[in-house]
């Protein structure tokens, strides 16, 4: 089993994670299941999905992939139902789906006179498609799953919501404002469901990771040689411990706010795991 930076007793649990396929979430899948839980990996492609529930039982671990789209109401249903069979009903549930897309982002950082005459994608020219699905992959794509898990866990004690936000939230990065303000609205909302669950016993709160190099965000990060792009040095530049961030580096946060024992008054927090990003101010 995996080897854990801290305790946390989550036997008989079940974990729903939607985007467990991906890079960070599949981290987290395998620590949930380390922790003694039965873990649902939720991905849009079943091959994702299924790659991580091998990995668990070949660690000795519980666990069963779905293909599912986290914006479609009747597969969000139909998957519930599965896992409901399968492993039970949901005690946390992580809110993993998400990401950016090239329609929502813009060529350059800062907008210059004569931008509008060139080819360069300038914000007035972003997609309203491509922005709008940013927005709901990461938004919409937090308010379907919950709305489909957490009523089971109403009336039952130690349930939780984790869902994952981003430094964006804090303040928004140059060329994506797309992603930017669908992880501000991730934030707010994971505040606005903390106090209306709160009466229900269902603690809500957030992770937001800092800058982590991934399959989904390399091309911003390292040219085509393997050499770092320019963003990168202003991202560790802007980073008091000046690296990126280790998947494995999420766990705590994770199991932390997963922690009846832990965490048992703390609901509607945003919690950064960033290297001192969110700190710093540049001087």
């Amino acid at each position: 089993m995996m080897e854990l930076p801290i305790q946390t007793d989550l036997t008989g649990k079940v974990a729903v994670v939607t985007g467990g396929g991906g890079v960070l979430c599949s981290v987290l899948c395998k620590a949930l299941a380390s922790s003694g839980a039965k873990v649902a990996v939720i991905s849009l492609h079943e091959e994702s999905s299924r790659k991580v529930e091998e990995e668990i039982t070949a660690d000795g671990g519980t666990a069963k992939g779905y293909a599912c789209s986290v914006l479609d109401k009747e597969a969000l249903a139909a998957c519930h139902e599965a896992i409901l069979r399968d492993l039970g009903p949901c005690d946390l549930l992580v809110n993993g789906a998400g990401g950016n897309n090239p329609r929502g982002t813009t060529d350059k950082e800062y907008f210059e006179a004569g931008d509008l005459d060139s080819d360069l994608k300038t914000f007035f020219s972003l997609d309203n498609d491509g922005f709008e699905a940013v927005f709901n992959l990461n938004l919409v794509g937090t308010l379907m799953p919950t709305q489909e898990f957490a009523k089971d866990m109403i009336g039952r004690e130690g349930c939780s919501i984790i869902n994952i936000s981003s430094m964006n939230a804090f303040t928004p990065l140059t060329k994506i404002p797309a992603y930017s303000s669908a992880k501000a609205a991730v934030s707010n909302f994971t505040q606005w469901l903390a106090v209306h669950f709160s009466h229900a016993g269902i603690r809500v709160n957030a992770i937001a990771p800092g800058f982590f190099s991934t399959r989904q965000n390399a091309a911003l990060l390292w040219n085509e040689d393997g050499s770092p792009t320019q963003r990168t040095g202003k991202i560790l530049a802007a980073t008091p411990m000046d690296r990126f961030g280790k998947p494995e580096e999420l766990i705590g946060a994770l199991l932390f706010l997963a922690s009846e024992e832990a965490a048992s008054f703390i609901t509607g927090v945003v919690l950064p795991v960033d290297g001192g990003f969110s700190a710093y101010s540049g001087v």
